[in-house]
């Protein structure tokens, strides 16, 4: 039997932001029994973590793949360990697959210190091009592509012509669209191809790449950014050169118990 924390992130609100789920565990299960609880948690991602002396190895899932950085999975995970677990400090260290990730704690909000992943110019796929009903004004790559429009108002308009999207093969990447914000530094939204949830809400790991570009563009390095899903999320950023701040609250939906044979 393992417990499972239900936790809305990038929010101050139930309902609201990215949710995630957080399994903690003793020891690492078969990677297809991980595959198949984040099946059936049916969120975007699920995390899993083992405490390992002053640290906690952390795994992120979704559906379809393991991930290679997550970030509003690591903050679930940070509020789990926090508010429910009652872990002691202020400062958690995950090891992952992207590096020793800290997460800091301070008046109900957690600062995710993430990888910078500054975008370099590209040529944008024709499958991704059709698939789109606005074309960008400029494009990019770093894991995703990073497409650039001129208004928030074409960022709320875009929509995906799936049935196209979905041909496409990013391995763990997907595809950011962004623009410069009406009442924030900037805006943007993530889709995924081939995903059983082709929009994600708030997606902590594409301001890796996002935070550097408009810290540039702009001429600063805090920022203030809104993903613009149904849900909505609010992200306070720090370009840091080589590393990026994240930060955002956390609310616990749901508390339950997972029965595993």
């Amino acid at each position: 039997m393992l417990d499972v924390y239900q936790i809305d992130t990038f929010t101050d609100t139930i309902f609201g932001g990215n949710p995630a789920c957080v399994v903690p565990l003793n020891s690492w299960l078969p990677d297809e029994t991980l595959l198949k609880i984040t099946q059936e948690n049916a969120v975007a991602e699920t995390a899993f973590f083992v405490a390992k002396k002053n640290k906690f190895h952390l795994r992120w899932f979704t559906p379809e793949i393991e991930m290679d950085l997550c970030g509003h999975a690591t903050l679930a995970t940070a509020h789990c360990l926090k508010t429910i677990l009652k872990f002691p400090s202020n400062r958690i260290v995950f090891e992952t697959a992207s590096g020793d990730l800290t997460v800091t704690v301070k008046d109900d909000f957690y600062f995710l210190d993430f990888p910078s992943r500054m975008p370099v110019p590209a040529q944008l796929p024709i499958i991704i091009e059709k698939s789109l009903n606005i074309a960008p004004k400029e494009v990019y790559k770093s894991r995703d592509y990073v497409l650039v429009y001129d208004t928030e108002k074409d960022i709320k308009n875009i929509k995906i012509n799936r049935q196209l999207f979905d041909q496409i093969n990013l391995n763990t990447g997907g595809v950011i669209v962004t623009s410069k914000g009406d009442n924030c530094d900037f805006v943007s939204r993530f889709f995924t191809p081939q995903a059983s949830i082709l929009e994600d809400p708030v997606t902590g790991s594409a301001h890796c790449s996002l935070i550097p570009f408009w810290a540039k563009k702009l001429h600063k390095k805090e920022l203030t950014a809104l993903q613009l899903s149904k849900r909505k999320g609010v992200l306070n950023c720090l370009d840091k050169n080589d590393r990026v701040i994240i930060s955002g609250q956390a609310k616990t939906y749901s508390i339950g118990k997972l029965w595993i044979e």
